[in-house]
């Protein structure tokens, strides 16, 4: 008997699903409303909020908002219509890839509508079934699913780990001498979850023994690393030796779309292979003008990430000096590591918004081990100290009560209130 396609939906919801009706509206989909920036409004609450990518604070700078309301005037939300290859192609585009290009170090760029379906059609395009892939086990969503579709051989490593990369470079080497493929080596600049920047130094020294070509996601890199902010390969003196560079407008550019960089010769190819772009409406032009003066913005107005790390420092500064373990993170990303379970987790975020005012994003088991909450704040260079020694207090607040018992007590009394 032909099973209804919808009997498995109905009965399992998925990991994440199964928690809909307690969660949605509060912990997941929550609706943050109010000018982007520090202080939004949260169940009819202002709240001092620590969950938005927004490293340089560009999305609601007036040039910035003013850029886009121009662009919208002049060619609306529309234009231009078509695919790139087919009657989407503007001057506008191209002016957007050859400044990008030339900020991250490259020969050439190509746009991309958006970081998440670019970076699975990269890595399609890139690679063959002959060929082998090598990623870093805590890559982003976005890879794993662009590896999914590879029809070939593919390893992973520990994640960060030296002895894991090579032993299985070496397993990619034998494999690829059979096949007659190549190999492809991913990571990401910065791992947007725990704020380590990934061993791209140690990685680029590989080259010397095994022969392969390597992919960077630089999502929260870019912007936010490096000396101009061309991103992790910039700060560790590695960017030449990327041989192709992907990042995203959704963090320090806070805007939509993408792009990826290499030479000139990868990206002709790219530009009559990534089906995610030959078959897609190109990026609007609202969207691209934005990008290209958010983009003049970041490579002129150094201020505005001197002013990021200010906050950044003070935050990771404070958290570290008042006992809190923030890993190993050198990046913005800033991740608190506290012990306890999830319905402690629940109560304690639930304290945090309702009784302190503060927005953040929490993380738990399955992402990360049992036993582990994990807070993961974003600042940004529209904080100010007040807001960072706002959030310390809070934060010494909540540990106590973690500690003592008060929040698992409260969950074993009631389920919290997401109405």
């Amino acid at each position: 008997m032909v099973k209804d396609l919808f009997e498995r939906i109905h009965d399992n919801k998925g990991p994440l699903g199964k928690w809909a009706s307690q969660a949605e509206g509060y912990y997941v989909f929550p609706k943050l409303e109010g000018e982007l920036g520090p202080r939004m409004q949260f169940h009819g609450k202002e709240i001092l909020n620590w969950s938005i990518n927004d490293y340089l604070g560009l999305a609601n700078h007036p040039e910035v908002r003013q850029a886009d309301i121009d662009a919208a005037i002049q060619y609306g939300a529309a234009y231009p219509m078509g695919a790139r290859m087919m009657s989407g192609q503007t001057s506008a585009h191209e002016e957007l890839e050859r400044e990008l290009a030339e900020f991250v170090m490259k020969e050439s760029a190509y746009l991309l509508n958006f970081g998440y379906q670019g970076m699975v059609s990269i890595i399609d395009a890139l690679v063959t079934k002959n060929d082998i892939i090598v990623y870093d086990v805590d890559s982003h969503a976005c890879i794993i699913d662009g590896v999914r579709l590879h029809m070939g051989k593919r390893f992973t490593y520990r994640h960060n780990d030296i002895e894991s990369m090579e032993k299985n470079l070496q397993r990619a080497t034998k494999m690829a001498e059979e096949t007659g493929g190549g190999i492809l080596f991913i990571t990401e600049g910065v791992f947007g979850m725990r704020g380590q920047q990934g061993k791209l130094k140690e990685i680029v020294e590989f080259k010397k023994k095994y022969n392969f070509r390597l992919l960077v996601d630089d999502a929260h890199g870019f912007g936010t690393l490096g000396k101009t902010g061309a991103g992790a390969g910039e700060e560790q003196g590695v960017q030449d030796s990327i041989d192709v560079y992907f990042s995203t407008f959704a963090k320090s550019m806070a805007n939509i779309g993408a792009f990826v960089a290499a030479d000139k010769s990868i990206i002709d190819y790219l530009k009559y292979n990534l089906r995610s772009q030959m078959f897609a409406k190109a990026l609007p032009m609202i969207q691209t003008i934005g990008s290209l003066k958010r983009l003049r913005m970041l490579k002129t107005m150094p201020e505005l990430k001197n002013k990021l790390w200010e906050n950044v420092d003070a935050l990771q500064n404070g958290l570290k000096e008042r006992g809190f373990d923030i890993g190993d993170t050198n990046t913005c990303v800033t991740p608190v590591y506290l012990n306890g379970s999830i319905p402690e987790a629940m109560m304690l975020v639930n304290d945090l918004r309702e009784n302190y005012h503060i927005f953040l994003s929490i993380v738990v088991y399955p992402v990360i081990p049992k036993g582990i909450i994990l807070l993961r704040m974003i600042p940004t260079a529209s904080h100010t100290l007040k807001d960072i020694n706002e959030t310390l207090d809070a934060f010494e607040a909540v540990r106590e009560k973690l500690v003592n018992g008060t929040y698992l007590k409260l969950a074993g009394e009631r389920t919290v209130d997401v109405s």
